[in-house]
């Protein structure tokens, strides 16, 4: 199989070409302002340096940044209506109760309760009321909102009521992007409710991105199937992606988490990924970055979906150094994309991370000559900190003390000379574009997070049920049932509920399928 990966990132647009687990070319592309141009730049630039033609090109797989940064920016959001199925319980935490007011404010504000929701061994609250419900959608309708974001109490247990009232919202608001809660978000409501109404905002911008993606493709003469990677280092197709746009968040530092295991053939390490504006560190295990186990903030917003355990620093190759009266001052800012016309070495004015790499000669890059000013010492004091900022992430990433590798990866990697923090560093082949093979490579997941009363079935009963379900759902996303192995089983007694309950989560990964 013939595959290409891209990534698009704040300074670079990377792509390689793939034939089966070989890496055939791989480039770099600045990421343009409308990024659409900087994907074509780098799908042309990579089928160029691989003498690929392109309609020999099975597969394409882009990770993007897109939605992330349209919701911590606050653009390109539409507004939402928020609907949740539990009353007369959890009246008194309204949705986006916890929402920063700016973001709530872009997308309205307008939140709804209805009837419904279910205990957590199933049994109902309260039936669900179609004519409260219809009511609701009179009111969305008069109001000219287009997008509904649909959850309910335990709907991870049982999904019925979401489904109807998904349907009856279907009827009356025809042609309206529909979210349920369930397809998204784990147990807990709050945090499930806010990814669902963070999807709902994306949907319409989801729909224009994507379409452009699909135009940057068959711009350059590919024919193949187009798929988009999602924030646990698995794939979902266009058409998916276009429905859950929020799956997307995070997909980049995954990519290189899963492209560093591929080049290395580490399994179990700590990567540091170092780009042009920042660095995100996390943990490898079994090859897969760590799922982040309590919920994650998003734009200041708590979600309790699927997130790599990642954290980023403001270090990269197009990091500012200055000299302060505390020593020497490394990023946040950074020069971004603009890089090569900012940096000293391609004759712009800033001092950056680059420019000390290449006037210690560690790296050839733009003209060395017009950083021949900088003395030695401000080399070696520039260094010291770049490796204490590492230093510092890297401990942050350790659970144990046992001395795993540092996978460095990252066109910034240049920054790193020697071992981090006395752990041993290894910079793979194609380091600089590890984001973009990660993509290339990513397999196709089935996640289920259920409670079972284990007065009703047995521990293993539950755990063989979790898997097959969990199974079901990697092969209706697209894996090859042959290919499939769990990669990831929590199992956590629920003390606090009657009935003996467990909270299972099961994740089953495979190939990607392309007829």
């Amino acid at each position: 199989m013939i595959r290409i990966g891209i990534d698009v990132g704040g300074t670079n647009t990377d792509a390689v070409v793939m034939d089966g687990t070989q890496v055939i070319a791989g480039v770099k592309a600045a990421t343009t302002a409308d990024v659409m141009t900087g994907v074509v730049n780098a799908l042309r630039d990579v089928l160029a340096a691989s003498a690929m033609e392109a309609g020999k090109v099975d597969v394409v797989m882009i990770g993007t940044t897109h939605f992330t940064n349209a919701v911590v920016q606050r653009r390109d959001l539409a507004q939402t209506a928020a609907v949740r199925l539990g009353l007369p319980a959890t009246a008194s935490l309204p949705p986006m109760v916890d929402w920063p007011e700016d973001l709530k404010r872009a997308i309205g504000g307008h939140t709804y309760l209805a009837h419904g929701g279910n205990e957590f061994d199933g049994r109902v609250i309260s039936p669900l009321d179609e004519a409260e419900l219809l009511g609701i959608a009179a009111d969305i309708a008069a109001k000219g909102i287009n997008t509904v974001a649909i959850s309910s109490v335990f709907s991870p247990v049982s999904s019925d009521f979401e489904k109807q009232a998904g349907e009856v919202f279907a009827r009356a608001l025809p042609g309206a992007h529909i979210t349920l809660s369930h397809e998204i978000g784990r147990i807990g409501l709050l945090e499930r409710e806010n990814a669902a109404i963070m999807n709902a905002c994306l949907r319409d911008l989801s729909a224009h991105v994507i379409e452009a993606f699909r135009r940057a493709i068959a711009a350059t003469g590919i024919r193949g199937k187009f798929f988009l990677t999602q924030n646990d280092g698995t794939l979902m197709d266009a058409a998916f992606a276009e429905k859950f746009p929020v799956l997307t968040f995070a997909s980049g530092p995954t990519n290189s988490m899963r492209g560093a295991a591929f080049l290395s053939g580490v399994k179990d390490a700590i990567v540091v990924d170092i780009g042009g504006t920042t660095s995100d560190v996390g943990s490898l295990q079994k090859g897969f970055p760590r799922q982040a186990t309590v919920a994650v903030e998003v734009g200041g917003v708590r979600t309790n979906f699927r997130m790599p355990d990642v954290f980023s620093i403001g270090l990269g190759g197009g990091s500012h150094v200055v000299e302060t009266e505390g020593g020497i001052k490394v990023g946040p800012t950074s020069v971004g994309y603009r890089i090569i016309t900012e940096a000293l070495i391609f004759g712009g004015a800033t001092l950056t991370t680059s420019d000390v790499v290449v006037a210690a000669g560690r790296y050839e890059l733009g003209d060395r000559s017009r950083v021949g000013h900088i003395t030695p010492d401000f080399i070696a004091r520039t260094q010291a900190r770049v490796m204490a900022m590492l230093e510092d992430c890297v401990e942050r990433s350790r659970l144990s003390p046992e001395p795993l590798p540092v996978i460095v990866v990252g066109g910034g990697s240049i920054l790193v000379d020697g071992p981090i923090g006395g752990l041993e560093v290894i910079k793979p082949n194609h380091f600089a574009v590890a984001n973009a093979v990660g993509a290339a490579i990513a397999q196709v997941s089935g996640e289920i997070d259920r409670v079972y009363a284990l007065a009703e079935i047995s521990r293993d009963a539950a755990l063989a049920d979790a898997r097959e379900r969990a199974t079901d759902a990697a092969v209706a996303a697209g894996a090859r049932r042959d290919s499939i192995e769990i990669v990831d089983v929590e199992d956590v007694p629920l003390a606090y509920l009657p009935g003996n309950a467990t909270r299972v989560r099961v994740k089953a990964v495979g190939e990607l399928h392309v007829a």
